[in-house]
This record gives structure tokens, C-alpha cells and sequence, in this order.
């Protein structure tokens, strides 16, 4: 295009603009902002809009600040681009602040993205009562009949587990779009109450929305907690008809309810169907195994995994010592605990540590899975690890035992304690 001598106009910028930002080129970026700068299109709204939000998509918050402080007077879109750009990268309380700029700006004022861009920055419960003001603030303004500020609403009482106001903002939509049914559902799922979830995703169905794989897999989660096979094949079918079984997400989920359902074989054969099987696909199948009691083939699936190039997880070193407890595998489950650490130096977590204390309880190592627990000064940590060492002694002895709240720390390390007790000959 340059060599033939026709020059880019702001719209050629913004969409070089963005795929920048879609394959994360930081110096392309730079290079087309520095090129923006040179031809005069540096005050263009189109070219700083793209700016803003390619900064702000690749967590570079502080540049597309810099980008939107320098327009005199920034437009509509300009406002809404770094509002969201704030959102997006976390800083709520910054897109708060220039929301309220905005409002007290005469010749911009905010319509129903700004709103948008404002809610979704709102991730944590401890913001609910600035959500229920922005809400209101909706209400009074009329933007809550908008149907992207209503599925903002909805998504963030369900991120929020306030699934009565979620449901109350989505019965108040004329038409919810596929965004507010998504939120409800999963926000339903997440809360535990599985059964609704499943309804109103028939319910989704019946009006002839087409489900999303992201719904899907959260409809998925809730068919696997009750165990439910009925929903859970129905939604197969569903995923077949609509050819989603190639996501990966999809196909996980799948997974894990054909397993939580007992069905072992039908979970082995949608894996085996995968064509890119990945650490999320192997790992979901080695906790179906795991829990079935299964460790061989549990086994035998991680050593395939690493054949295939694949790097583990903190997750698949969990499922794996998952799959140790239900069968009873106390040195095998040492001597991964140990490979997690020395081979691929990922650090333990609170779950690892769970099931360490759940194996030595098993092997009735009770002294033995009290001192792992003391080299931790974290109360939490004692919290969490107290009460399977509790169980193992109700289990064996018929006796439940109690442990002082404050446990004297030994001297060695976390780590080389660690180290230890999985050197000593722990047998099954």
C-alpha cells in the first residue's frame, strides 16, 4: 500500500492498531503509535480510541492514559475506550474517577457503554455497594431498559453470588440477549444451585438461543455435581448437533460429568476423540481415573502426556495425588509429590498439602502427618490440614484426637522438610 503511494488514513491505523494488540506486539504497537504521531492523525478520535484499547488489552493501562490525556477534548468514544481500558486492567477506582468526570462534563455525558465498561471492572463482592450505587444510578437515568447495561447488571450479581438481584435485573429485560442468560446460568452454577442452572438452560433453549461453549461447560459443571446423566447426554447431544465438540473447554467438561456420573468409558472415549488434547483434557480425565480409584491408568495418561511434549501443572500434580488416596498408593504419592518439586520445581500448594496428610493418615503414619503440619507457622495452613489428620484417627482407631491451636514450628525449612518426610520409607 505504501510503496504504491496511497496513504493510510485513520481507519488502516486502527486496524493495524488492533491486530497488534490481538497477537500481543507491543513494538508493533509502538511503531504504528509513533507512525500515527508523524502523519497528524495523532488527535484523530478513530486512530486514539484503537491506541486506548490496545494498551489497555495488553496491560499497558499507563500508555493509553497517556494516549487519552493528550486529546483536548476527547469524544464519546474516546471516554467509553478508557473507562474500559481502567476495567479491564483492573483499576475499578480509576474508571470511577473519570466516570465521574465525565458526568460533570457538559458536552459528554455518559450513555449505556460507558456503563458498561464501568460495571465490568466491578470483580470483587467487597465492591457491591459501589455496583448497587452504579445500579441505581441506572434506575434513575433509564439505562437499565438498555440491554447491554442489563446483562453488565446481571453478570456482575452473579460474579458477586447475589444470584436474587441477578435474577430480578434479568426478569426486568424485554428480550435478554445470550450475555444475560449466560451470567444467570452460571451464576446459578457457581452458587450450588445446580438445578436451576439445568432449567434455565432448557429454558434458554426452548426460546431458540443457540448456548455458547463457555455456557455449555458451565451447564456441564452443574450436570456433573448432581450427577445428573439425563441433562448430561441431552447437553451432549446438544454439543454433537452443534459441532462444539472441539473445544477444548467443551470437551473437558464432558469429561468430568461422564466420570462424576460413574460412566468411565464414555469420559475415556470423548477424550480419545479430542483432536488437540492439551493439559486441561489429560488432567480432566486423570481426576475422572483418579476417583474411580483408577491409578494406573491415571499413571499411564500423565507418562503419555509428557511423551507428547506437554508440561505438567499444579493442577495434574493434584489430580494425580487425588488418584494416590483413592487407591491407597502412600509411596507412589510421595514419590510424586517429590517429582512435582525436583523435576519441575512447581511448589506445593494448600491441595498438594491435603493430600499428602490424607495419605499418611491412610497408612496410619498419624505422628508422622502431625509434624509435616507443625513445620507450617500459617494458622490457616493448620486450619486446613487439622482436620484430615482428625478423620484419619476416627478412620483407624475409632477415636477422633485433638491438636493444640499453636503448634511449635521445628527448625528446618518448609522445603527440605518436605524433602524429609518423602525421603523416609513410607510403604502402602
Amino acid at each position: 500500500m505504501l510503496v504504491t503511494g496511497i496513504k493510510p488514513d485513520n481507519y488502516t491505523h486502527a486496524c493495524l492498531i488492533r491486530a497488534c494488540h490481538e497477537n500481543f506486539d507491543l513494538d508493533g504497537l509502538r511503531v504504528l503509535h509513533g507512525g500515527v504521531i508523524v502523519s497528524g492523525l495523532g488527535i484523530d478520535s478513530v486512530s486514539c480510541s484503537a491506541l486506548v484499547t490496545a494498551y489497555s488489552k495488553m496491560n499497558y493501562v499507563r500508555e493509553a492514559s497517556k494516549v487519552f490525556k493528550g486529546i483536548f477534548e476527547p469524544d464519546m468514544v474516546l471516554w467509553n475506550s478508557m473507562i474500559s481500558g481502567y476495567s479491564y486492567c483492573g483499576f475499578w477506582n480509576k474508571g470511577l474517577e473519570l466516570f465521574n468526570q465525565m458526568r460533570e462534563n457538559r458536552k459528554q455525558q455518559p450513555d449505556g457503554f460507558t456503563l458498561v465498561g464501568l460495571i465490568s471492572g466491578l470483580m470483587d463482592f467487597s465492591l457491591l455497594r459501589i455496583g448497587q450505587g452504579v445500579h441505581g444510578l441506572c434506575l434513575k437515568t433509564g439505562f437499565n431498559c438498555n440491554a447491554y447495561v442489563g446483562s453488565a447488571l446481571v453478570s456482575m450479581y452473579s460474579r458477586f453470588k447475589c444470584i436474587n438481584s441477578a435474577y430480578n435485573v434479568f426478569s426486568s429485560l424485554c428480550q435478554p440477549d445470550l450475555v444475560a442468560w449466560s451470567a444467570l446460568i452460571t451464576g446459578y452454577s457457581q452458587s450450588g444451585d445446580y438445578n436451576k442452572a439445568l432449567v434455565f438452560c432448557t429454558n434458554l433453549c426452548g426460546e431458540g438461543k443457540k448456548a455458547d461453549p463457555v455456557l455449555i461447560a458451565s451447564v456441564l459443571v452443574a450436570a456433573a455435581r448432581l450427577a445428573d446423566l439425563g441433562h448430561g447426554t441431552e447437553i451432549h447431544g446438544y454439543v454433537l448437533r452443534h459441532g462444539f465438540e472441539s473445544d477444548i473447554m467443551v470437551s473437558s467438561a464432558l469429561i468430568d460429568m461422564y466420570m462424576k456420573c460413574g460412566l468411565v468409558g464414555w469420559g475415556i472415549r470423548v477424550f480419545d476423540n479430542i483432536r488437540n488434547q492439551n493439559i486441561i483434557s489429560y488432567n480432566s480425565v486423570i481426576l475422572g481415573l483418579g476417583l474411580h480409584g483408577l491409578a494406573a491408568q491415571a499413571f499411564e495418561l500423565f507418562e503419555e502426556m509428557l511423551e507428547k511434549g506437554l508440561k505438567p501443572d499444579e493442577s495434574t500434580f493434584s489430580t494425580l495425588l487425588c488418584a494416590c488416596c483413592h487407591a491407597g498408593l502412600v509411596k507412589d504419592g510421595w514419590r510424586i509429590y517429590k517429582q512435582m518439586m525436583d523435576e519441575f520445581c512447581i511448589p506445593p500448594r494448600t491441595e498438594h498439602y491435603v493430600h499428602i496428610v490424607k495419605l499418611l493418615g491412610m497408612a496410619g503414619e498419624l505422628e508422622k502427618a502431625y509434624d509435616f503440619i507443625l513445620f507450617f507457622s500459617n494458622q490457616f495452613m493448620h486450619r486446613k490440614l487439622y482436620p484430615e489428620v482428625s478423620l484419619s484417627c476416627l478412620l483407624s482407631s475409632g477415636f477422633t484426637c485433638t491438636f493444640p491451636v499453636n503448634g511449635t514450628r521445628q527448625s528446618p525449612p518448609l522445603l527440605s522438610s518436605s524433602h524429609s518426610l518423602a525421603d523416609s520409607k513410607v510403604e502402602r
